[in-house]
């Protein structure tokens, strides 16, 4: 069975993930270690160890995320982690820097290392790199990438891969977000931080609803309708003739009925995107795709998607997995 890696922003997001069914949880630091530092998520040290024994009393796995770039000079923050990580019995790191990498395989070489997703490494050159001098595991795979793609790079690699089947999607290079970076001064990759609720203003102009991220403009909506976040790329903004969502459209991943092609592509483990999310949002979707996984294992059909309505304005793609574009 494909092992299903499933979000966990808070220690009770943990627990509802465990019990709705997930093989393994990843979860962060509520440090700038973590590319979720957002106010009110993810774990203290203590949390992290009594998640991490409630996980495993109960068969689940737990990847700690220590995936974002340390800052010059002041690598001590990501270092720690790294410690205090293996400390609190964790199954995996999942890491993009490539000193941070060396320093787990040199410092802590019984602590498996995953590639995050930030590291962005979409061939089997970069993979192989990654697994012949940091001794990587697994790599999480950039959401660019076709299933025809990902099926070559597996025949030509000696370590897992992990592929998104839920969530948000993003057009930047994995996070690398100069938009989010000029607009706020807090960079995703850096501090682990896209558009952070500190610089979110929302006002009441001439019977619209303003919604502004560092001072831009992002959306206007009529008073009393659904305001959305104001994420830059999935803002509305005027160019040439056009105005729209000139970036990104509000819109999310769904990848159920691709399961049966991504096992069959070699992928070795599923991943679910939403340490952002409600405990609610977190339980409803582990427990759609467990029954997807369990569906695919069995030979059985994949059980049609109840889970629109958790999307971003309630649509959903495929993404990049079954592109035919160029």
């Amino acid at each position: 069975m494909m092992e299903l890696v499933c979000p966990a922003g808070t220690p009770a997001a943990l627990r509802t993930a465990v019990d709705a069914g997930a093989h393994a949880v990843y979860c962060g630091f509520a440090d700038a270690t973590n590319a979720r530092n957002f106010p009110g998520l993810n774990f203290n040290r203590d949390e992290m160890a009594a998640g991490i024994r409630y996980a495993h009393a109960r068969g689940a796995k737990v990847l700690v995320a220590i995936n974002t770039f340390p800052q010059a000079g002041n690598q001590g923050l990501w270092h720690a982690a790294l410690a205090d990580a293996e400390a609190a019995g964790a199954d995996a790191v999942i890491l993009a820097d490539l000193g941070l990498l060396a320093r787990a395989a040199e410092c802590h070489p019984g602590l498996r290392r995953h590639l995050s997703v930030q590291a962005a490494a979409a061939n089997a050159d970069a993979i192989n790199f990654y697994a012949e001098t940091f001794g990587v595991k697994r790599v999480v795979l950039p959401r660019v990438l076709t299933v025809a793609e990902i099926t070559a790079i597996n025949r030509a690699i000696e370590v897992e891969t992990e592929a998104f089947v839920f969530g948000g999607l993003c057009v930047m290079a994995e996070g690398r977000c100069s938009l989010s970076s000029y607009a706020t001064g807090r960079s995703p990759n850096m501090n682990g931080v896209c558009s952070p609720a500190s610089h979110v203003v929302y006002a009441q102009e001439r019977g619209e609803t303003v919604a502004r991220l560092g001072g831009f403009t992002i959306h206007r909506t009529p008073a009393g309708g659904p305001a959305p976040y104001p994420t830059l790329c999935k803002g509305c903004f005027t160019s040439g003739a056009q105005t729209g969502h000139i970036f990104e459209d509000p819109v999310s991943l769904d990848a159920t009925q691709l399961i049966p092609q991504l096992a069959r592509a070699g992928v070795t483990a599923l991943k679910i995107e939403g340490r952002q999310r409600s405990r609610a949002y977190v339980a409803e979707v582990v427990r759609s795709f467990r029954a997807a996984v369990e569906a695919e294992a069995a030979g059985r059909p994949m059980p049609e998607s109840a889970l629109r309505r958790l999307t971003e304005g309630q649509a959903a793609t495929t993404g990049a997995y079954a592109k035919t574009w160029r």
